[in-house]
C-alpha cells in the first residue's frame, strides 16, 4: 500500500468509527444533555494524556457555546485542585480503558460530593463506567488502531461525542447566532458576526 492509499485508508476508519459510535446513540445521551442543562454550576470535563486533550477541547466548545465549563486535570485534581469541583458541577470524564489511575483516584472525592458523573469510554465494563451516572460508549473495533494502543480512532469518536453533546445544548437552549456572537468578540469570527 503506497502512502497516499494509507492515510486515505486511516481516514476512513475513522470516519467509520464515529459511524459506528453513533449506532450506540441512546437515552443514555439524552439523560446526559438533561444532567448538562440543569446544572447550575459548571461542566468540569476530565482526562489524561490523549483523552484529557480532547476533554480540553470540549470543555472550549461548551463553554463557546454558552455552558460554563473548565478542563481539570486529574493528576493536579489529586494534587490540590480538587477544589476546582463544587457540588453543584456536574463532570465529563474521559477515559478510552475506564481504569486510567489518575482518573480513578478523582472518582472517591467526585462521588463523596455527589457530583453528577459522564464517562466517555471505551469499555463499559471499567471502573469508570461503573462509577458513572451515565456512560456514552466510544468504544472502536480493536483493529482499528495502530498496534490497538495508539490513540487515533477513540480519540476522533470521544470528540465527535463532545462536540454532538455541544450541538445538541444549542438545540435544547434555542442557543442563536447573536448568542454565540457575544462569546466571540475577537478574530474572524467575531468580525464576522460583530462588524457591519
Amino acid at each position: 500500500m503506497n502512502i497516499i492509499d494509507f492515510i486515505k485508508n486511516q481516514m476512513q476508519l475513522e470516519a467509520e468509527s464515529i459511524l459506528k459510535a453513533s449506532e450506540l446513540v441512546a437515552e443514555n445521551f439524552e439523560k446526559a444533555i438533561d444532567l448538562i442543562f440543569n446544572c447550575n454550576g459548571k461542566i468540569v470535563t476530565i482526562g489524561m494524556g490523549k483523552s484529557g486533550i480532547i476533554a480540553r477541547k470540549i470543555s472550549a466548545t461548551l463553554a463557546s457555546t454558552g455552558t460554563t465549563s473548565i478542563f481539570l486535570h486529574p493528576a493536579e485534581g489529586i494534587h490540590g485542585d480538587l477544589g476546582m469541583l463544587q457540588k453543584n458541577d456536574v463532570v465529563i470524564a474521559l477515559s478510552q480503558s475506564g481504569n486510567t489511575q489518575e482518573m480513578l483516584a478523582v472518582i472517591p472525592y467526585i462521588k463523596f460530593n455527589e457530583i453528577p458523573l459522564i464517562s466517555i469510554t471505551g469499555n463499559d465494563k471499567s471502573e469508570l463506567a461503573i462509577n458513572s451516572d451515565v456512560v456514552l460508549l466510544s468504544s472502536i473495533p480493536a483493529d482499528y488502531e495502530p498496534f490497538n494502543l495508539v490513540p487515533t480512532c477513540s480519540t476522533t469518536v470521544q470528540l465527535a461525542i463532545g462536540d454532538a453533546l455541544a450541538v445538541a445544548l444549542l438545540e435544547k437552549r434555542n442557543f442563536m447566532v447573536n448568542d454565540f456572537a457575544l462569546f466571540h468578540p475577537g478574530g474572524t469570527i467575531g468580525k464576522k458576526l460583530l462588524l457591519k
